[in-house]
């Protein structure tokens, strides 16, 4: 027994000194091979991974034919940042352009030429600490022809509650859906709203509802560098910046002969009137929502089917293309409030047309009911409100 446990010690003290020995050699290794040593003895890299090169896109690319004038026109980095960015034309001359606050982006400041050559130059650092130059040479497209937008909205001006947006371009437009992309209208507060085709040269914006009345609007026809079809491109971006006023509405009825205006649903006018006579199909005055389109403080009338020419009324209104107007007249002064006998117009006192000429504004509603024809597209540009929302909706070029 006893000396069983002799030898036990012995054993013990063996191992005890190979341990000693091992601790005494782990001293003996530096800290950094043993953190190359895995649990399984394999050898791990201790070599931080690659940092990758800037990696830089430019649009258009190098060698792109056609590219539009409008953009987009950038260069990005991914990876690094950019240290310098220029675009030139052949002339040498430096487009305008900007550097993001975190330099990884450069984009034009302004519209390129129409069939031009522009070259990049510049460089991005990438996060390996190398340079990546910035290069490459591409054309923008060279149009057949180009044609013009018109908005019917001027800035700073005020107008009614039932205005429409209207587009017109001086060459049919074959791409509507391309150039309905490009128009944008924000309004502040939000109305909601449709562009229509009325034919292929006009786009109207107008709002489910009428306006609410203070709403500010900003239009944007940016056709610029977009293809309308064809081969023909616009030739400029066009823009409107206006408010929308108080909320006025005409309700003219031809049966009861009165002419009724209604100030943010109080009325403040109450006038007598004679419309169109509605036995000849000719001088009805249509039913309808009407637009006032223009005020003239005198105005001649001219109509050579029923025999006059250049008689001039005080105080007229323009409320629709098709020659109806609310305007004075004193001959029809014992007539109004009692029958129609106008070719087609709202006729009213001098005094009382002089009243309503001071109120209106340039797309207010004039509401007219009660007479057996009704407004329609062929009675001119302003017949928005003449279709139902469905209707104006379905004339759009984007589904909806």
């Amino acid at each position: 027994m006893g000396a069983w446990s002799g030898r036990r010690g012995l054993v013990v003290g063996l191992a005890g000194t190979a341990l000693v020995a091992v601790l005494g050699l782990s001293g003996c290794t530096s800290g950094e091979s043993i953190a190359a040593t895995g649990t399984g003895g394999e050898r791990q890299s201790t070599e931080a991974p690659a940092k990758p090169p800037a990696k830089v896109t430019a649009t258009p690319a190098a060698n792109t034919k056609d590219a539009s004038p409008a953009g987009p026109i950038t260069v990005v980095v991914a990876d690094g940042t950019l240290d310098t960015v220029s675009l030139t034309n052949a002339e040498g001359k430096q487009v305008k352009g900007e550097l993001a606050a975190d330099k990884k982006t450069w984009t034009v400041a302004e519209h390129l030429g129409y069939g031009k050559t522009y070259t990049w130059a510049g460089s991005a650092l990438g996060t390996d600490g190398k340079t990546v130059p910035v290069s490459g040479t591409f054309t923008t497209v060279k149009p057949k022809r180009t044609a013009k937008a018109s908005l019917n909205t001027g800035d700073g001006q005020t107008y009614g509650i039932a205005m429409p947006v209207a587009v017109v371009f001086d060459a049919p437009v074959k791409d509507k859906a391309a150039v309905q992309k490009a128009m944008t209208v924000t309004t502040t507060p939000e109305n909601v709203g449709e562009w229509a085709w009325l034919d292929d040269n006009t786009a109207h914006w107008r709002p489910k509802e009428y306006w609410q009345p203070g709403t500010k609007v900003e239009v944007k026809v940016g056709i610029y560098g977009v293809d309308l079809g064809g081969g023909t491109y616009g030739r400029d971006d066009v823009t409107s910046s206006f408010s929308i006023g108080r909320a006025q509405v005409v309700k003219a009825d031809t049966q009861t002969h009165r002419m009724v205006v209604y100030r943010d649903g109080a009325v403040i006018h109450d006038f007598p009137a004679s419309m169109g006579l509605e036995s000849d199909p000719g001088r009805v005055t249509k039913s309808g929502t009407h637009v006032v389109m223009s005020k003239h403080a005198s105005y001649g009338m001219t109509n050579p089917k029923y025999g006059y020419t250049n008689v001039v009324v005080p105080w007229a209104v323009r409320v629709s293309n098709n020659g109806e107007f609310v305007h004075g007249y004193a001959p029809s002064i014992p007539d109004q409030g009692k029958r129609n006998v106008s070719h087609g117009c709202v006729n009213l006192a001098p005094a009382n047309a002089k009243l309503y000429y001071d109120s209106a504004l340039v797309g207010d509603p004039v509401e007219i009911t009660g007479s057996n024809q009704q407004l329609s597209r062929a009675d001119g540009d302003y017949y928005d409100w003449a279709l139902t929302w469905d209707k104006w909706t379905a004339m759009s070029a984007i589904a909806n």
